[in-house]
């Protein structure tokens, strides 16, 4: 696979994923950068606005492995990574997998569980394997999360760690759409009856995990320049240096920051990376890996406007 077939690829997704989805196509587009990057997605809006359509119709347009847990409080690790249940016929024990084995998992209202579920899915997602009664299980190695949270509850939810939320590569805000997106949305689905599913808009898989992991291949082989390098650097100890945050990113956010910068150079068409690259990207690489300082939560002041004044005054190669 080269660069230009990557992009036919990605823009083959896109078109999928249009079908069924009205708007939403930056989102779309980091879902796809996270794709192709091996990283883990963070979708943070209000009900009703199709997060986990979104995620399902996303997956739809790939030939792998999917599955989707639903979290309550009441979840337990072993309902998601599985048990060993002791055989009385053959007086043995038996690995249940969990429906954590997978290669794309829908994680449907994530901060609904508590912690012990949460360090459960830590594992999973830095290190693709589970711990079942002290043995290592191996997940897939194209293993991806796509994760759904409610931001206005306040009650019966479980905020995540900051240590887990540093493994998901994008938080990706979704807004509510604008007046004629949403008009298009009654038009189209005013008119049905019962929850949609990706089928019924012909939406067709695009992706098997030998296209995905050629796919990253390209990925690995875009330029990342020294200038470009030293730009994600000194943007994310900036981050570390404002009064404004408490705590900045670490050094794992730079390098996620540069793997899916080389991400959207190659669905772009291009085999190296430019400034702009890692311009559209910092805010969702770093709004979930900063802590505002209390003299700027007192402001009312917001982390993706401090992020965005960082970009602005940070100088970028030319």
């Amino acid at each position: 696979m080269n660069i230009g077939e990557l992009k036919t690829l990605a823009d083959n997704i896109r078109a999928e994923v249009a079908k069924a989805i009205v708007g939403q196509e930056e989102i779309v587009d980091h879902m796809l950068i996270a794709l192709f990057s091996s990283g883990h997605v963070l979708l943070e809006g209000p009900p009703g606005t199709a997060k986990t359509f979104l995620a399902q119709c996303f997956s739809a347009t790939l030939s792998l492995d999917f599955g989707r847990i639903q979290f309550t409080p009441d979840l337990m690790p072993g309902d998601i990574v599985g048990s060993n249940l002791f055989n009385f016929q053959t007086s043995t024990f038996t690995l249940t997998r969990g429906p954590i084995f997978c290669d794309l998992l829908l994680a449907d209202e994530i901060n609904r569980t508590p912690p012990k579920t949460q360090a459960a899915m830590l594992e999973a997602m830095q290190e693709r394997a589970v711990t079942i009664d002290g043995e290592t299980h191996d997940l897939s190695s194209q293993f991806m999360v796509v994760a759904t949270q409610n931001p206005i509850e306040q009650q019966g939810v479980y905020p995540l760690p900051e240590a887990q939320l540093d493994r998901f590569l994008f938080k990706l805000l979704i807004e509510y759409p604008d007046a004629e997106e949403e008009k298009k949305i009654v038009s189209q689905y005013g008119e049905r009856i019962g929850a949609p599913e990706p089928e019924q808009f012909g939406i067709s898989a695009q992706v098997d995990e030998k296209t995905l992991i050629a796919a990253s291949e390209v990925v690995k082989s875009v330029k990342l320049v020294e200038d470009v390098t030293d730009y994600i650097v000194r943007l994310v100890r900036a981050t570390r240096e404002t009064a404004d945050l408490e705590n900045g990113a670490s050094p794992r956010a730079a390098i996620m920051l540069a793997t899916a910068a080389r991400a959207r150079a190659a669905i772009s068409g291009r085999d190296y990376v430019v400034p702009d690259d890692v311009k559209a990207l910092a805010p969702s690489v770093l709004r979930h890996r900063t802590i505002l300082s209390p003299a700027a939560e007192i402001e009312g002041r917001q982390v993706d406007t401090i992020i965005e004044a960082l970009v602005e005054r940070t100088e970028a190669p030319r």
